[in-house]
């Protein structure tokens, strides 16, 4: 059995084999979770792509993201291939701790952004990306779900980030498979993935509001609560034709209520040391200003709509920017990865045999 800490989004230990040189190898210090960097680039790298086409502002800067978002894709999935090698325990512990297995999903999904974003270049490598992250992402979702219908789950482990096994995987396979034209994959995508959210929201507002506060380090995991209504809205807008329909924009107002709660916890954010878990907040938001520039473009010159639009499209670039200046900045200070992993407060968890 083994007993876990609790989780931090980028940081943790486990009580069980890993030795201390697996542990403090370079492969066992990355964490699945700086996928969410890779995909927050490309959520950004979205925006501009829509901007630029819409207002004729610079297609380069989204080229740009993307293409760093496809190379810090690759790197972290040879680095995470690596831990499987070189620091097999620690890949272990990673794959059943309640939260940081989590985020292993976040690698296919960028798989499956990356063929998004050298779609232009490259279609036939496009689409073998697309496809090999749909079938990463189905095994892994398929793989979680039946781990949480086991039970044993500690409700103090249950967090925001429980949507990324089955609702944001599902969102992107959507977006991207639209975009790649399988419009009826898109829809059955669409499907799980706001059924597994409608599901997943009343577990995890319960779990909010009746449970003690989230761990301080754990804080950062709230703005993931903007990506399933703000993506699954790309998503939908993805699979229907014509100006954005009242479900469209009902998808779109509870992401923009969704924002002005994070807006409103903001101190509360900001009592929190900069860590790379705060990429938690850039899919969500940069999906956010994604959704009012797609609305904007097929609203007939909709004045209001596209003032929205343009502030939320600067919000977003706020927001992953200086998300993005922070990280840089651990990175030059040699802070990104920790010296050494910490010890957190006990949560029990078994996974199944």
């Amino acid at each position: 059995m083994l007993r876990l800490h609790t989780p931090e989004l980028a940081e943790y230990r486990v009580e069980s084999g890993a030795s201390a040189s697996e542990r403090g190898a370079f492969p066992g210090r990355v964490p699945a979770a700086f996928f969410a960097i890779a995909v927050g680039l490309f959520g950004l790298g979205n925006d501009w792509r829509a901007a630029a086409g819409l207002w004729r502002l610079p297609s380069v800067i989204g080229e740009v993201a993307m293409v760093l978002g496809t190379l810090l894709s690759m790197t972290l999935t040879v680095l995470y291939a690596a831990k499987w090698v070189w620091a097999r325990e620690s890949a272990r512990e990673e794959w059943s701790h309640p939260v940081q297995c989590c985020f292993v999903g976040l690698m296919p999904a960028s798989w499956q952004l990356a063929g998004l974003a050298l779609r232009p270049y490259g279609p036939a490598v496009a689409n073998t990306l697309f496809w090999i992250g749909v079938a990463g992402y189905v095994a892994f979702m398929v793989d979680r779900i039946a781990t949480l219908w086991s039970g044993g789950r500690n409700p103090l482990a249950t967090t925001p980030v429980l949507y990324l096994p089955a609702v944001a995987g599902s969102f992107i396979t959507s977006i991207v498979a639209a975009a790649f034209g399988y419009p009826t994959i898109a829809t059955i995508s669409f499907g799980a993935g706001f059924f597994s959210w409608l599901a997943l929201e009343s577990v995890l507002l319960h779990r909010l509001l009746v449970h003690e506060p989230l761990d301080g380090r754990l804080v950062p995991t709230l703005g993931i609560q903007l990506a399933p209504p703000t993506v699954g809205c790309v998503a939908y807008l993805g699979i229907t034709t014509g100006p954005a329909d009242p479900f469209a924009l009902m998808l779109f107002g509870y992401g923009l209520l969704q924002a002005l709660v994070l807006v409103r916890l903001t101190p509360r954010f900001v009592r929190q040391p900069f860590a790379p878990s705060f990429w938690a907040f850039s899919f969500g938001a940069a999906s956010l200003a994604l959704a009012a520039v797609r609305i904007a473009a097929r609203s007939d010159g909709h004045t209001g709509i596209t003032r929205l639009a343009i502030g939320l499209f600067v919000a977003a670039n706020v927001v992953v920017g200086a998300i993005l200046v922070r990280t840089i900045l651990l990175v030059v200070r040699g802070r990104l990865l920790p010296p050494a992993p910490i010890a957190v407060s006990a949560v029990g968890f078994t996974p199944p045999s």
